[in-house]
């Protein structure tokens, strides 16, 4: 069994539960990923999977051995998930893995991790939540950062100061996140997870 996996975001939706109340949901495809290679300790001197999910153009073709020899041509993402040595001799190349290889259950309490959203050049109100200055036109003090010298050190600025600059585009983890639902190679995580659409996400068990 398998504790980590690998999958696409699709958006996001919702469901209802027993006592019929709306729970929000990231919708994420875990179901599109085939076993690329299978590296061994006596070969590799580690066990793991290699995990491939095909382009969009190449999704309704059975398997070939040819993909192998140019991953990067018929494979999207190509990435790998650590396994023990007991369960390698379960898993073989060419083999698609479907939700029953992950065994999710209802509640189960996992991790993701992806890549947020990019918003470009920011400034600090947007970037930091600074609260910036007063709003009528007599102020000269709008959306700036303010004074960013120090009193030592002949006003240097201190090395990590909140500053304007790219936002977003970074690898963030949500965590303790509950899986409230999975089917036909999607699973449901409740609330809402980083990344854009189509963004891959690392989906871990926790242990």
């Amino acid at each position: 069994m398998l504790n980590k996996l690998f999958g696409t975001k699709i958006g996001m939706s919702q469901v209802f539960s027993d006592d019929r109340k709306v729970i929000p949901v990231t919708v994420v495809n875990v179901g599109e990923w085939f076993v690329t290679q299978v590296k061994t300790k006596e070969n590799d001197g580690y066990c793991a999977l290699q995990l491939g999910a095909l382009r969009k153009k190449y999704k309704r073709h059975s398997f070939s051995a040819n993909w192998l020899k140019n991953k990067s041509k018929f494979f999207e993402h190509i990435n790998e998930v650590a396994i023990d040595e007991e369960g390698v001799n379960s898993y073989s190349v060419g083999q698609m893995l479907t939700l029953e290889d992950f065994n999710f259950a209802d509640n189960d309490v996992i991790d993701v991790a992806g890549t947020s959203r990019g918003l470009g050049f920011q400034g600090v109100i947007k970037r930091w939540g600074f609260a910036g200055g007063p709003g009528g036109h007599g102020s000269t003090f709008h959306r700036s950062p303010g004074s960013i010298g120090n009193m030592c050190s002949e006003g240097n600025v201190i090395k990590g100061k909140k500053l304007p600059g790219q936002c977003g585009c970074k690898s963030v983890t949500v965590k303790n996140l509950k899986v409230v639902g999975q089917g036909q190679g999607y699973l449901f995580v409740k609330g809402a997870v980083p990344g854009k659409k189509n963004s891959l996400l690392s989906i871990s068990r926790q242990v």
